[in-house]
């Protein structure tokens, strides 16, 4: 029997379409797309206008897309969708460092750096030495696990978005573990920042009501043999924006303490463990 498009039985008739050889879960995940949509469209009473502006919007999204530039991505962050997908693919046991967001400003093959050096290069910012443990869920220390580290300047800026006004490798660097599980380095506290916001993203941001900011943190990606791989950040605990990251970064267990110590050569102290989950 022919099926013709109605408002009522449109999401069947669209599925209805796709045929027996597709790929099982390719299937799976489209016919719930196209449910949720419909149902979408049918719920808020979608008008053509709206529905013209949604196309212009995503058309001006892609656009703006490059290789130093991931309006697409950026989108997704601003919506918390993100952040959902991270949660769903990286569920742990209580206890075990969480993961958040992996950002668009990590870059590969960092410099190996010796324990206790320093990462900041500029000359900028307010030192901070950051230092902790890597853990197994006994406790135990894990040795060999390296822990990649980047963060923003002084200035809320990353290297890769001032070349040539800051140093290549400013607040990057690779550390890995001794027997005792023990890792150490200085930097600078980092500052809070805004998402860019002068595309479509931002428009949308701006007419919600939203800031564009993302509170201080340190970036850390923690990996070691036998364990799932740790990407996430430690925020600076007094940071105005905690409550309202504009990417729906921030966790609880990830707000770290960031003690004033005015030693002479650091004027900040973060301590902070990563507990790591068994692999598989």
């Amino acid at each position: 029997m022919t099926t013709y498009f109605s408002e009522a039985d449109s999401a069947q008739t669209v599925n209805a379409r796709m045929n027996e050889s597709a790929n099982p879960r390719l299937r799976e995940v489209m016919t719930s797309l196209v449910e949720h949509l419909h149902a979408f469209a049918r719920e808020v009473q979608l008008t053509q206008h709206e529905w013209e502006l949604a196309i212009d919007f995503l058309t001006r999204t892609g656009q703006l897309c490059s290789r130093e530039r991931q309006e697409f991505i950026l989108l997704s962050d601003a919506l918390g969708f993100s952040m959902l997908v991270d949660a769903i693919n990286n569920r742990r046991p209580p206890g075990a460092t969480e993961n958040t967001v992996f950002g668009p400003f990590h870059v590969a093959n960092a410099p190996e750096r010796q324990m206790g050096d320093c990462i900041s290069l500029d000359s900028k910012g307010e030192r901070c030495i950051f230092e902790g443990r890597v853990l197994d869920p006994q406790g135990q220390p894990v040795a060999g696990a390296r822990i990649d580290v980047w963060s923003d300047n002084a200035d809320g800026f990353y290297d890769v978005q001032q070349p040539g006004i800051q140093p290549q490798w400013n607040n990057r660097g690779i550390f890995t573990t001794g027997a005792d599980g023990r890792y150490r380095f200085i930097g600078v506290k980092p500052v809070s920042y805004p998402i860019p916001h002068d595309g479509p993203v931002g428009q949308m941001l701006g007419h919600l009501g939203r800031h564009p900011y993302r509170p201080a943190h340190m970036h850390f990606l923690v990996s070691a043999p036998g364990f799932e791989t740790v990407v996430t950040h430690t925020f600076v605990g007094d940071d105005p924006y905690l409550a309202s990251d504009a990417v729906f970064g921030v966790k609880e267990t990830l707000v770290a303490p960031f003690e004033r110590i005015d030693d002479g050569e650091t004027v900040w102290r973060s301590h902070f463990d990563f507990l790591l989950t068994p692999a598989g």
